[in-house]
């Protein structure tokens, strides 16, 4: 690892090689931080999750989506102008708020479904707030 490291500071420069460790949140956009490729004290082990998208958007993305009743996964939505039919789909798996965290500006439940359109694309959405008062649809990441 250090032969890697060397190069690629040599590259980039050392302050621009970072790696990630897992940091104390259940939100997926807290849940890791980026550190010095040899800082000390970050080495412990990875908490045990479903699975998690490849890429994770910095900031979710609203979508507009329909499910069939308030509790269901949708059976469609619409991202950056394109209708997206869902052909499967998981979950919900319930992220409640930090509610310890006074910075938290949603405190906002999330219900995260993982999704496979008809063209095989994997997406991560999630409702925002409880049914039926609330239903704010987000794309936060994508598997494929």
């Amino acid at each position: 690892m250090i032969g890697t490291v060397d190069g690629l500071s040599g590259r980039c420069g050392f302050a621009n090689v970072r790696r990630l460790v897992p940091r104390e949140s259940h939100i997926p956009e807290r849940a890791v931080t980026a550190v010095a490729p040899f800082a000390e004290g970050q080495a412990s082990a990875w908490p045990p999750l479903p699975p998690r998208p490849l890429r994770l958007f910095q900031r979710p993305h609203p979508v507009e989506a329909m499910a069939l009743l308030p509790n269901h996964p949708p059976v469609m939505f619409r991202w950056q102008s394109r209708l997206h039919r869902i052909r499967r789909a998981e979950g919900p798996e319930r992220l409640e708020p930090e509610w310890w965290r006074p910075e938290d500006e949603s405190r906002r439940w999330r219900d995260y479904f993982r999704v496979e359109g008809e063209d095989g694309r994997r997406f991560w959405l999630f409702r925002e707030g409880l049914p039926p008062e609330d239903g704010r649809w987000y794309l936060h990441g994508l598997f494929s």
